[in-house]
């Protein structure tokens, strides 16, 4: 096994072990926030925390993965390597920058190899001021009656007119349609949902426990799914104001060679989207100067990665499938969200030592 498959796993049981082991290696305690309900393989999940660096620091770096659930593959190895290297966890508390770890934050979803959680919400549209009227996604209605087949895998009647649908509309089109966030189809795709989900709360429960004494907060969180194969897209992930978009560029742009995007002037793989987790920061933390970015690397095509997921929500509509189909559509989705080769590992592990190293310099400038 090399060094860069040894922090990543194949199941959440694996995945949360190495953590607990990795933050245990490195004297950290670790705080657990036990879910409701069990694993795929009825293991016990949970939204695991570590706090790396004095309580009272004024400066905090916030890492977190498995905002989508099946994503935390990623996200996990990611931070498993980040407690394992003592030569940046001293460089940031020499600066003075407090490290908090996040890991599973959809663990429901991490487990079962979904994206959403278990109220098949997707975490990262649900966080919304739902005392107020939602937005309405006008594009989706159409869509959702194709999406999720009565069968699966989908007939060719379906898959023409979905292909119809982009050479009309365009792929574009077609992937903000889909994934701004919707929210009256509760058995739909990337639905926001119309309370906060557990995983919302439970991280808001962390931000006011470790953020409120903190006078600057950044957020790397890791995803996966979009743009090219390996490569990790440093998107903005903060409120649309000119201080924090600069801010963020300034840090993370490395002098452009590694730009940072947006999704409010078009320049990101992501749609405009509602909903996001960053507006818990704000929410929680109001003290704080927040600069945030979604670390987000590629894997396969946009156009399979729908599909994939269209076939994991059909198996959540229809949990009394064949075992055998079942597991491949699992199989599916985990493909579609972690790239199972050492080149893409590396990849994934270099861009974020960079990320979190500027990061820490930025937070201590």
């Amino acid at each position: 096994m090399s060094a860069a498959q040894s922090v990543f796993s194949s199941s959440y049981a694996e995945a949360r072990r190495k953590f607990l082991q990795a933050a245990a290696d490195a004297g950290l305690a670790v705080e657990a926030k036990p879910h409701p309900l069990p694993g795929l393989e009825g293991e016990q999940i949970a939204m695991d925390v570590a706090r790396d660096g004095e309580p009272g620091a004024s400066k905090l770096l916030i890492v977190s993965s498995g905002c989508h659930g099946v994503e935390g593959y990623c996200g996990s190895g990611v931070q498993v390597d980040a407690l394992r290297d003592e030569a940046a966890r001293a460089r940031a508390a020499k600066a003075g920058v407090a490290v908090l770890y996040i890991h599973g934050l959809n663990p429901y979803g991490f487990s079962h190899f979904r994206r959403t959680t278990h109220e098949n919400i997707d975490l990262n549209r649900n966080f919304h001021d739902f005392s107020a009227p939602l937005p309405r996604n006008a594009d989706y209605p159409e869509l959702h009656p194709l999406l999720v087949p009565p069968q699966w895998p989908p007939s060719a009647e379906n898959l023409q007119a979905l292909q119809d649908y982009v050479a009309k509309h365009g792929e574009k089109a077609y992937q903000s349609a889909i994934s701004r966030g919707q929210h009256e189809f509760a058995d739909g795709l990337f639905y926001g949902g119309t309370a906060p989900s557990w995983s919302n709360l439970a991280v808001r429960e962390v931000l006011r426990a470790h953020g409120r004494r903190a006078g600057r907060i950044a957020w790397i969180d890791i995803h996966t799914g979009l743009g090219p194969s390996g490569l990790g897209e440093r998107i903005f992930a903060g409120r649309d104001d000119k201080p924090g978009i600069a801010r963020a560029r300034a840090w993370w742009d490395g002098g452009g060679r590694t730009p940072v995007t947006s999704i409010y002037d078009g320049s990101s793989s992501s749609a405009l989207l509602t909903g996001m987790m960053f507006n818990s920061a704000y929410d929680e933390c109001p003290q704080a100067e927040y600069t945030g970015m979604a670390l987000e690397y590629g894997t396969v095509p946009v156009m399979e990665t729908f599909h994939a997921l269209r076939g994991e929500q059909w198996l959540n509509r229809h949990p009394d499938a064949p075992a055998a189909l079942a597991a491949e559509i699992r199989r599916t989705n985990f493909n579609a969200f972690y790239t199972d080769s050492d080149m893409w590992r590396e990849q994934v592990l270099l861009q974020a030592r960079e990320a979190m190293a500027q990061a820490v310099d930025g937070l201590a400038a």
